[in-house]
């Protein structure tokens, strides 16, 4: 069931996702070579709970951590830990905050600046898929206007496009209906109609589309061990528009380096 948000319940959401933007800004000025894993998310907990918020991944579902953090051929759902980056890794920070009873969600993949060309491109054109989804989520198409946008976007550049994760609806759950899958076919799927909240979130690998879950039952990586990269925006349907909720400007702010513009 497809849970539809009033204007006020959007409001509350509007300031959830304005906590967690200024977390990733936060975050986003302490990603550089050496630095532990553990460390961003330490930050990251303390950022939100300064500002009134809760943590939505700590402990939701028994997740040890504030932060996913997913270095290199990890998809999504990497613990943080003692591992130090290095110049030539590319770092996935996937954050919620929960504020008043309502969630918000957002992710972005940082490449240090070691990172080779291809990788760049990569992040650069699952950046872009994410733009290209939202301009399809507006009142009257269909999920699968948004998931075939992402697609058939990346895939001719022949990436991989995972199946077994998906976008999904935000709201006093951090997941809820619809699912939004990275794939699909243009007028399929649930109608988008005023009122919906929704995470997009394109992970798109550099080879193969199929993953592995890892023994710790959370962690998720590409099976050719080949990068993969994350983006995420939570998105409100109006009538007349659709808004993105989050925002990436504080990250890219604060990131020292400015990867948008290295790309071929």
């Amino acid at each position: 069931m497809v849970h539809l948000k009033t204007a006020e319940e959007i409001q509350i959401m509007r300031e959830s996702a304005s906590i967690l933007a200024k977390t990733h800004g936060e975050v986003a000025r302490l990603i550089k070579p050496g630095v532990k894993t553990r460390t961003l998310d330490k930050k990251a907990e303390e950022f939100i709970r300064d500002n009134e918020g809760i943590p939505s991944f700590l402990n939701y579902n028994g997740f040890p951590a504030s932060l996913c953090i997913s270095v290199n051929e990890t998809v999504v759902h990497g613990f943080p830990g003692e591992y130090e980056l290095k110049e030539t890794d590319i770092v996935t920070i996937d954050c919620g905050v929960k504020f008043k009873g309502y969630h918000s969600d957002a992710a972005y993949t940082y490449p240090l600046e070691g990172v080779r060309s291809e990788v760049l491109d990569l992040l650069n054109r699952t950046y872009d898929s994410l733009y290209k989804g939202i301009e399809q989520a507006k009142a009257g198409n269909r999920i699968g206007d948004v998931s075939n946008a992402i697609q058939s976007y990346v895939e001719q550049f022949g990436y991989g496009v995972v199946r077994e994760l998906v976008g999904h609806g935000v709201g006093k759950s951090l997941h809820e209906d619809p699912e939004v899958p990275n794939y699909g076919k243009r007028g399929k799927g649930p109608k988008i109609v005023p009122g919906m909240v929704f995470a997009i979130e394109p992970m798109i690998n550099m080879g193969t589309k199929q993953v592995v879950q890892e023994r710790d039952g959370w962690t998720i990586r590409t099976s050719d061990r080949k990068p993969s990269a994350h983006f995420e925006h939570t998105v409100a349907i109006h009538e007349d528009r659709t808004e993105v909720l989050t925002t990436h400007e504080d990250i890219e702010k604060n990131y020292s380096y400015k990867w948008r513009s290295k790309s071929r």
